[in-house]
């Protein structure tokens, strides 16, 4: 028992000392910061898109003959590209959102220090990146660029205008107008020599990239990128991503949000190319993605804490039945901050292994049932707050294999969980014992 205890107290001081520090700077950075929230700010927009591609698409055989699916596989064919038309200008523009709100997110970080004005900062971006990504061929903007396959891009772009913003205004250079000039006239001005140097840099570049490779400059990137975005969907990347979060949630740092910030970029990439994919009539190609790790890895919230929920329900100690009830709601809904704090899990030592084992493990079977075909993979971004089984099968099309699935690996994690429950319920009973013996004797001294 020492030996594990001194363990836990090597790896506890590792993370303490080494990772969470890292992990701190990095989700304190204004561009990190700046990224993630463009991320959330598109969300709405992705995710009404998505829900209309399943109805393009349903979840049917070609040739079955249920009427009910019969009838949907027909409408969805003759209205496609009515039904189609709102994912178009969603999902199949999302790296136009993306650029624009990461631009005027980072905006706001120099309002103060530089005055730069944040709706300024992300109309420049998105000139900037229709400029590069969808220049007009044949009296039309193609529109190839402007999904999945230009965050990248979009991202890049979104830091070049507004740091080239800030350093403009930090060496006065610009056109100065009066004080009695209104502030709107003032901040279009502003942006006069902004714009100038944005055609006169990224466009000429964009120009040479077509002439010597054929492609538009999101097409170069994502050629850059797909290693790593490839790297990205493998499994021990996706386990390094498990271990990584769940360590810092230990030692107190909201380890998911960081995690999933710095992989948004990827899983949205990934879910670009399976959305291409499936209205192409191709194989998906790609695995992980945030609903992967929300419905799959992550069940009940981090840590997988809904089999830990299941366990309390039924405790012997009032407190774990108490936190059990009080989580069970919230935890359906993948909120797990009730049973986190309440417990607590939040370096305890003895909830160190299951904590990091159960969304690993659910992790390698998920990947494994996608990976031989057992369900579908992802098409479609879902809210996080949707109750894991249903979540999971909005998520892969109304595919209900996969929320059974979800109940399997829900089932597993309380296995996992159990006899590190067992210790902890045995310690607090002994707890629980002996504060009721104390409060006896205390009221027996009163009646004395």
């Amino acid at each position: 028992m020492s030996a594990n205890h001194a363990a836990f107290n090597l790896i506890f001081r590792f993370v303490e000392n080494y990772v969470s520090p890292i992990a701190g700077r990095i989700s304190s950075q204004r561009h990190v910061m700046a990224i993630r929230d463009g991320f959330i700010s598109a969300m709405p927009f992705m995710i009404v898109g998505s829900f209309l591609l399943v109805f393009a698409y349903p979840p049917f055989s070609p040739d079955t003959t249920w009427g009910f699916a019969r009838a949907w596989l027909d409408m969805a064919k003759q209205f496609e590209g009515q039904i189609l038309t709102p994912f178009d200008m969603t999902m199949g523009i999302m790296s136009i959102y993306i650029c624009a709100a990461i631009a005027y997110n980072l905006g706001k970080h120099y309002v103060k220090s530089h005055q730069l004005d944040p709706f300024m900062c992300a109309m420049l971006s998105l000139m900037a990146f229709l400029l590069v990504a969808a220049p007009k061929t044949k009296g039309a903007l193609p529109v190839d660029s402007l999904g999945g396959t230009g965050i990248f891009t979009a991202i890049l772009v979104a830091i070049y205008c507004v740091e080239m913003m800030r350093f403009l205004k930090a060496h006065n250079i610009g056109i100065r107008l009066p004080d009695q000039v209104p502030p709107m006239i003032k901040n279009s001005f502003d942006l006069l020599i902004p714009v100038l140097v944005v055609v006169l840099t990224l466009y000429p570049l964009s120009l040479v990239i077509q002439s010597q490779f054929g492609m538009l400059i999101p097409q170069a990137i994502m050629s850059v990128f797909k290693p790593l975005v490839s790297a990205a969907d493998s499994l021990p990347a996706i386990l390094l991503a498990v271990l990584i979060g769940h360590l810092l949630w230990f030692a107190g740092i909201h380890g998911a949000a960081i995690v999933s910030g710095m992989l948004q970029m990827f899983w949205l990439t990934n879910l670009g190319a399976n959305q291409t994919a499936l209205a192409a009539s191709q194989p998906l190609p790609h695995i992980f993605m945030e609903a992967f790790w929300t419905f799959f890895i992550v069940i009940g919230g981090s840590g997988a804490t809904m089999g830990l929920v299941i366990c309390y329900l039924r405790s012997r100690s009032a407190h774990l039945r108490s936190i059990g009830r009080l989580s069970v709601v919230p935890s359906f809904f993948n909120i797990n901050e009730p049973v986190i704090f309440g417990t607590p899990i939040v370096m305890n030592p003895v909830f160190f292994i299951p904590f990091l084992l159960a969304p690993m493990v659910n992790a390698v079977l998920a990947w494994a049932a996608m990976t031989f075909d057992l369900i579908g993979r992802v098409i479609s971004v879902v809210p996080w707050t949707a109750p894991a089984p249903i979540g999971a099968a909005w998520a892969l099309g109304w595919d209900f294999r996969a929320a059974i699935l979800v109940v399997v690996l829900a089932c597993v994690s309380a296995i996992i969980y159990y006899p590190f429950f067992k210790v902890y319920e045995k310690q607090l009973l002994e707890q629980e014992a002996e504060e009721a013996q104390r409060n006896a004797e205390e009221e027996n001294q009163q009646v004395a």
